[in-house]
This record gives structure tokens, sequence and C-alpha cells, in this order.
């Protein structure tokens, strides 16, 4: 009862010495006893950091350990630190004279460490205890006195006073005690014999060793002495020393030999005779460590050394020999354990953010670690590096800690994410490296403005669209994300033909299609140009603009529309023709527009109805309309024709315009038989028969001649000149291909004058001219009443065809006429 009572008095104590013991550096150092009851006050954390109570929750306080137990807690109500697990010194510490567990105290917004350092005091918990209850010693009877015995130390995990301090023997009639210092601290008794013992007197003796240690109050443990004493075998084992030292790397391979032992004894005999064995207080650890040979005295590794569990081993070695009563001798074999670079450096992870924003200023603490090295010296001091080529920097100004922090602004569209491999490297010969990566996301801004595919678009329209029809796309891209990404699509406003272009398009704002607001009329609007803008959701919002040129594409919706000639009469135009007209004579020219544009405006023209087909042509492309060959007599007073223009568009679309070409003049070169006739149109049967007799004739007659004329031609393949007394050169123009002989007229045609010959008055030359100016005559066999001669042209068809038929044998006088001579 007085023990606890003294024992709480003592705690209470130390409690208040703690404040006595104030900090260094910034660094808060706290004592306390080992042993305190659970939840035992340590200190006020909060005030002596300063800090305000109420903040303790919203800094989130936290202690930051290391890989030991979590013994101390902070309360977070009061501030007060307390005990929070049962601690032992003695399983901490071992032997070590100092006793220090170190925490941090981390809080939060801001980011802040303070290192705690607490000191464990020692209480006098343990006893002295003796690893046997008692120790048997055989004593030869005639051992000389001043004989030195070594006994086993007693052992107390306590330091300082309350560790073991000192041996006491009762009784001490035959035996004294010496206490011999062992390597460090140790103690080690030693019985001394001190007179001759006599076994007939005393064959046994009894007696008791107590251990005391320094505490208060003192503790102590006892252990029975039974000393036997025998006869005969005088000389006991001898070692060279009675300490040896040697040095053993921790990675020494299994089998290695530590250190051979030997020991003399100068009796003969099994009284010489020397085995070695362990010390029988020597613990299991280096009995499964170590082997020792009996016999040779050699001591081998037979297990793993690590140097981070134990650095040092006392090995107690006894040699004895084998004669009767012999005697033991003993010594120690201190091992040191050699520390190898064994073990790689762990980085801890103390605080860290999984998240960053881009707009995170530079010196922004992205993660808090700690980088320990169970190692000792070089092989224990650890250096720290972070992967390069990324915006981070890594500061190791707060001793003992590494603080990652942003080196300069960041960009999320570059790099969305960042893997920052912390690497540490020790000192050790060969160094050893840990890493470990950290995976920190860049949160978005919205920093971008969206951008359009390109900054002007060309869009084409077909006319007469259907309103509310798809008629374009633009696109943008913003580099963001999220609702910064988010993308909205507007027509600005701007005035087109004094309209707002809001009223001839639109645009979904979401996917940018725009939309016909109207129907386009090529013919009204062509192009025009809008301005489209895009804005992003982000706050605040961005924008850019891009412009849209609408062409207008013309459709064929529009017929021709003839401009001339103008009708008169509803659709039918009047035009004048002199019956006297040469042929290849351009008669009139039909115009027309068309208001679209392209192939659609391509107009041509072509002749649908006539009362003559044989009679005009029409310039497909000008509008042109030429006569084909002479106006006969029996050829309809009033000829009329409905000519086409049609464009090129797809479908065509056409117009026309109905000609009434109205003949005029007299015919004073008709045959004599037409000339004589009655007024009466109807020819009587007297008269038919005669005019056939007539043509008859005529035509035989004519056939001679261009029989004649044809044998000629054949002689002089190279072209025929006609001479004929003082007529001169008959010039001939190139022979024009079209249709029924004449020319397909054209734009450029110059008409020529009518050509006439001038021969005289010489009968024969006329009638020449006459038989010479005769044309080809269709299918019906029409007749040509000249009045001039022909164009060159047309003599030379004529001259042509007779020589093709002359050759081929077809000549056929009914496809000719002669005319009759004045």
């Amino acid at each position: 009862m007085k023990y606890k009572i003294y024992w709480l008095l003592k705690c209470q104590l130390l409690c208040c010495l703690v404040s006595l013991w104030g900090t260094v550096s910034g660094q808060i150092r706290y004592s306390v006893p080992e042993e305190l009851q659970l939840g035992a006050f340590v200190g006020n954390i909060a005030a002596d950091l300063g800090l305000d109570v109420k903040q303790l929750k919203a800094r989130s306080l936290r202690i930051a350990t290391g890989p030991r137990n979590r013994y101390f807690d902070v309360d977070l109500e009061n501030g007060i630190l307390f005990v929070k697990e049962r601690i032992d010194r003695e399983l901490l510490c071992g032997s070590n004279i100092e006793c220090r567990l170190s925490l941090n105290i981390v809080l939060e917004n801001p980011l802040s460490l303070h290192p705690v350092e607490v000191e464990i005091l020692d209480i006098n918990d343990n006893a002295p205890r003796f690893a046997k209850t008692q120790f048997r010693l055989e004593i030869i009877e005639f051992a000389a006195p001043g004989m030195r015995f070594p006994l086993e130390p007693a052992i107390d995990p306590d330091i300082g006073t309350n560790t073991l301090q000192t041996y006491q023997l009762q009784p001490m009639e035959y035996f004294s005690l010496d206490v011999q210092m062992r390597s460090g601290t140790g103690k080690r008794p030693v019985l001394l014999l001190q007179k001759p013992l006599d076994r007939e007197t005393i064959p046994i003796h009894n007696l008791t060793l107590i251990a005391k240690d320094g505490g208060l109050p003192p503790r102590s443990g006892t252990v029975h002495i039974i000393v036997i004493v025998k006869d005969g075998n005088d000389n006991a084992p001898v070692f060279s020393q009675s300490v040896y030292r040697v040095s053993l790397l921790e990675s020494a391979p299994k089998g290695a030999l530590i250190i051979t032992l030997n020991a003399t004894d100068l009796d003969d005999g099994l009284n010489g005779e020397i085995t070695y064995s362990f010390g029988s207080y020597i613990s299991a650890t280096v009995r499964n460590l170590f082997d020792l040979n009996s016999k040779t005295g050699e001591i081998r590794l037979k297990g793993n050394l690590d140097y981070e569990e134990i650095n040092a081993f006392e090995i107690n070695v006894q040699a004895i020999d084998r004669g009767s009563g012999a005697i033991p001798g003993y010594c120690d074999v201190l091992v040191e354990i050699v520390d190898v670079n064994d073990n790689a450096p762990e980085v801890i992870l103390r605080s860290s953010s999984t998240t960053i924003s881009e707009d995170d200023p530079p010196s922004t603490v992205v993660a808090l670690f700690t980088a320990e090295d169970s190692d000792s010296g070089q092989n224990g001091e650890v250096q720290c590096k972070i992967s390069t080529h990324s915006p981070f920097e890594l500061d190791s100004s707060v001793i003992n800690y590494y603080r990652i922090l942003i080196q300069h602004m960041l960009d999320r569209e570059n790099t969305s994410k960042y893997d920052i491999t912390i690497i540490c490297t020790d000192k050790g010969d060969p160094p050893l490296t840990s890493t470990k990566t950290i995976r920190v996301e860049v949160s978005d801004i919205n920093d971008n403005a969206p951008i359009f595919s390109r900054p002007v678009y060309t869009a084409h329209v077909m006319e007469n669209n259907v309103i509310g029809a798809s008629i374009f796309s633009v696109t943008a891209f913003d580099p963001d994300v999220g609702e910064n990404s988010r993308l909205n699509f507007s027509i600005l406003e701007s005035v087109v033909q004094n309209t707002s272009t809001i009223s001839f398009v639109s645009i979904n704002s979401a996917s940018g299609v725009i939309y016909a607001q109207r129907s386009f009329d090529y013919e009204q609007l062509k192009n025009f140009q809008i301005r489209v803008q895009v804005r992003d959701s982000g706050a605040p919002a961005l924008s850019s603009n891009a412009s849209v040129n609408v062409v207008i594409l013309d459709q064929n919706d529009n017929a021709p529309v003839i401009t001339h000639p103008l009708p008169e009469y509803g659709s039918t135009a009047i035009e004048t023709i002199s019956r006297f007209t040469d042929p290849g004579s351009l008669i009139v020219k039909v115009s027309a527009t068309d208001a679209d544009s392209g192939q659609n405006a391509r107009l041509s023209y072509h002749i649908f109805q006539a009362t003559h087909h044989d009679l005009f042509t029409i310039s497909a492309d000008s509008g042109e309309i030429w006569t084909i060959r002479r106006i006969l007599s029996k050829d309809a007073s009033n000829q009329r024709l409905v000519v086409v223009v049609k464009d090129n568009g797809i479908p065509s679309l056409s117009a026309t315009v109905t000609i009434v070409l109205s003949v005029v003049g007299t015919d004073s070169e008709s045959f004599p038989s037409v000339s004589s006739s009655s007024p009466n149109p109807r020819f009587t049967p007297e008269l038919s028969r005669s005019l056939v007799i007539g043509l008859g004739i005529t035509s035989s007659i004519f056939l001679i001649i261009l029989v004649i004329l044809a044998v000629k031609v054949h002689k002089n393949k190279n072209g025929m000149v006609y001479q004929h007394h003082s007529l001169g050169t008959c010039c001939c123009l190139e022979s024009r291909h079209s249709l029924n002989g004449i020319q397909k007229a054209s734009k450029s045609l110059q008409i020529p004058p009518n050509y006439v010959e001038v021969f005289g008055g010489d009968p024969l030359s006329q009638s020449f001219r006459y038989e010479s100016c005769s044309t080809l005559q269709s299918t019906k066999r029409d007749f040509i009443l000249p009045s001039r001669c022909r164009t060159s042209a047309e003599k030379n068809f004529v001259l042509n065809e007779s020589i093709r038929k002359e050759n081929t044998g077809t000549l056929n006088s009914e496809n000719y006429s002669v005319p009759e001579k004045h």
C-alpha cells in the first residue's frame, strides 16, 4: 500500500515537471514517466502552440507518427495531449539511456507542421532477477584461497539508478563476493574463496546471493547458490583473454567463422581435455544465431543477422576439462554487427492533394512527405528528388520533411494530369532507391475561347428552297471541359437589303446547324453574308465570331422571254420578205432573254413549224433566220414560222413565237407558159399537157448540156475554167455545206450583195449564163425562175453533183430543171 502511494506521488511530481521542459528551436518537448494510466495528461498542445481551441477541429489537427504505435492523442475539445496506449520504456528503448518519442502536429488550412518530442522517463517497475532460482557450483577441496568463481549476473531492464546497483552474499565465512564490471554498465558477481575447503568437514555450502537496484523504494532479487566440495583436479582451463571483441557484417552468410577460442589446462589426461560450451545464462537469441564447436572452440554464424533489430551480441563461453571435479573457465565474446545498406528508404506521405486548379499560384503545396531509412550512418542518410519535366519543385526547408510545390502556372489543356514520381536514394554503397508516384489531376478554368473550324465559311443554297430546311452547319471547338466547353451558337444582327439577317436564316444554338427562314430567289438576291457567334458556358463566358457567305445557286425557274420580233397580234409577229430574195439571205433575227444564269440562261433557237421546211433555216445560237432557196411562184405568199427558244436547264424551259412572213413583189422572170396562163389559178387539161411536153423537151436539152460539162470536168481534175469568146473568167466562191446546200448562217456572216454577171449582148453568152445558173431542185421538182446569175457556190454545187451522177451512172434528168430562154 505504501509503495502504491509513493508511486502515485512520484507520477504527479513528474507530470508537474513537464512544463519546466521548454521548447528548443521551436520544438515542443514533454517528459512523462512510463506506465502512465490511459488518458493521463501529457501537455496542453493548444496553449503551447498558441492556438485557439475552437480552431482545432476546423483546421483538422492530427498527429502524424512514424511506424511505431500511436501512444498519444489530442483531445480536440480542450487541446490536451494525453496517453492513448500503455507505454513500456523497456519495450520501446531497451537499455538506451535516452528514450524519446517523436511526433508531429499537423494543421490544415493553412498547412503547418509542429514537431513534438516526448521523453519517456524510467520508473523502477522491474526488480533484478536471475535466470535460475539456484546455481550449483562444484569446487575441488584443495582449491587455493583467492580462487575466483564467476556467477551468472542478475538482469534489471530499468536504467539509471533504477537498474541493478549492487550484490550481497550471505553468509560470508568461506566465501566473499567481488563485483566485476562488464562491458558497458553491466556488473557480474564473482565468488571468491577466502579459506581452504574441507569436503569432509563441510561437503556442501549453501549461499544466498542478493541483487539490489537503486530505485525508491529499492527492489531486489535472490538466487540460491549450492557449493559442492569435490576432491582432485585442481587446475581449471584458462582463456588467453577474458573478453574477445569481433566485428561481423550483418550480411555475413550462414556458416561464417566468427572466432576460434583457445583455452589451456595444465593438467594431464582427462583433467586437461577441454570442451567448450555456451554459458548457462546466454539468451535463446544467441543460441539461435550462433553455433559453438565443443572441440575446436569455433564460433560460427547459423542464422540471419539484422542490424536494425540487434546491433551487438555478448556470448559467454565456458571451457571445462574432463577431469573429475573440473573447474570451468569463462570468457566473453562481444560481437559487434556492422551495418550494411540492406534497407531502401521508405517514402511516407503525410498529406497530398489529388486535384489542383490550373490557376493555382506558384508555391502552392501539392504534397507533404517524409523519407526514412532504418539503416545507420551514411546508409541511413536519404536524399530525395522528383521527376523532371514537370511544373513542380521539391522543397526541403522543413527539417525531416519534403514539400512538393507548384513551380509555375499550369495549363490543363496541355496536360490534364501529372504523375509525380518521388525518388529517394540513400548514401550507401551501393545506394538503394525507393520511388512513389502521386497522381495529381488538374481541374479546368474557362481560359480558352471557342474556335471555329475556319474563320470564313461558304454555304451554297439552291433557290426556291424549302422554308425551315437545313442549308449549312458550322462547327467550333473549345479545349476546355465541362460547362466551360458547352457551346451555344447565335447569329449576330446585321442588315441585308434593308432587312435583318435574322429574317433570312436561323441557327440551332446547340448543333450549329443553319436553317433557311425564307425561300430565296436567285434573280432577286444572289448572295449575302451573316456573322455567327459561338459562346461557351463558362463564367465569365468567352466567345468568337466567324463569317458565313451564303451563295444562292440558280435554278431553272425562268422560261426564255422573246424580245424580238415583238408580236403584233397576240403571239404572232408580221414580217415582209421579197419574193426575189437570194438563198442564204438573212430574213429576220429572233432575240430572247432568260433571267436565269449559266447553263440555265444558255438559249438555243429552233424552227418548230414552217409552211415550207425547205425554205428557211435558223441559227441555233444567234436566232438568225436565213433562206435556203429561192421563193418559188408556187410557194405561199404568207410563210408561217413557229420558232421555239429553249434554255439549257434541267428540265429545259422554252418560249415560242409565230412569225408570218409576207412575200411581196411580182414574178417578172416566170416561164412563158406561166406568164401567158390565165389569171385563173386553175389549169386546163390542154395547158397541163402542153406544159408537160415543154418541160420534157427542156429537160432533155439540159441533160445533154450537163453530160458535155461532166466530160470536160472529168478530163481536168484540178478544176475547170470556162472560157467562151469574150467571156471573162467566172469567179467561184467556196462551196457551203449546210442543209439543202446552203451554209448555216452565223452571227458573224456578212450578207454579200447580189451578184450579176455582165456579158454584153451576145445571146449565146446570155443563154449560157442561164444554163449555168440552173439549180438543183427538191424532190418535188419545183422550178426556179432566176433573174440573176447564181452564186459561185450554187454553180459549184450543180457542177459537182452532175460529175458525181455521171461517174456513178445515175444521172437523171428529172433531178434538174432547165429554165427557158428569154
